[in-house]
């Protein structure tokens, strides 16, 4: 739906499959096309090194630039978003679980700890990154029972595949944790308000 907030300007495009980063654009008004990057994101961590050698936020912003330059090298002149996110604990980075069993591992891993999340955002024109922003967020769980665990992953079901940590903050996901320190829309895994500061101040949205 087109709104006032981009008439007569260069198309916008999320470089992501992800429906949160979706729904949280258009949440905020914006109309925009989305187009996955294709990158092979494993390899590219490999690439970075062992594991410890790259910051975590770093690693984040790498990924988050690949994405929105490989899109925006084919875009012509549109603005084009691109995001990741990764977690740490004490470390030790992770990415996405593969498999509900690997999610239950992945809670017990962190059960009782905190742990960070990395999240990173870029805005790239004509293949080159004009803008970007990594911001962190400390999450504490709740020392829950494997029991639990069992219970809650049964309950909130493949969604949480789609989330480094295997818990969605935004649903069921609230009830792991003693404490949350961090932008909301950070954790959700894009940092909504200095993105639409940023394409403000772009002209890729009405100021």
């Amino acid at each position: 739906m087109s709104t006032f907030l981009q008439e007569g300007r260069a198309p916008l495009i999320l470089a992501s499959a992800s429906v949160t980063r979706r729904r949280l654009l258009e949440s905020a008004g914006l109309t925009f096309s989305t187009e996955a990057a294709g990158l092979d994101e494993a390899a590219m961590r490999t690439a970075m090194g062992p594991e410890g050698t790259v910051e975590p936020t770093d690693v984040a912003e790498v990924l988050a630039r690949a994405k929105a330059e490989a899109v925006s090298g084919r875009s012509g002149g549109a603005f084009v978003i691109g995001g990741d996110q990764v977690m740490a604990a004490d470390g030790k980075i992770y990415g996405k679980p593969r498999s509900m069993e690997e999610a239950r591992a992945r809670l017990l891993e962190l059960n009782g700890r905190s742990h960070q999340l990395h999240t990173a955002v870029v805005v790239a024109t004509g293949g080159a990154t004009s803008w970007a922003y990594t911001d962190v967020a400390t999450l504490t769980m709740r020392k829950l029972s494997p029991v639990f665990i069992g219970r809650h992953l049964a309950a909130a079901g493949q969604g949480v595949l789609g989330s480094v940590g295997a818990y969605q903050i935004e649903s069921l996901g609230i009830q792991l944790f003693d404490e949350i320190e961090g932008d909301f829309f950070s954790i959700l895994g894009l940092p909504l308000l200095p993105l639409l500061e940023a394409l403000r101040r772009e002209g890729a949205i009405e100021g």
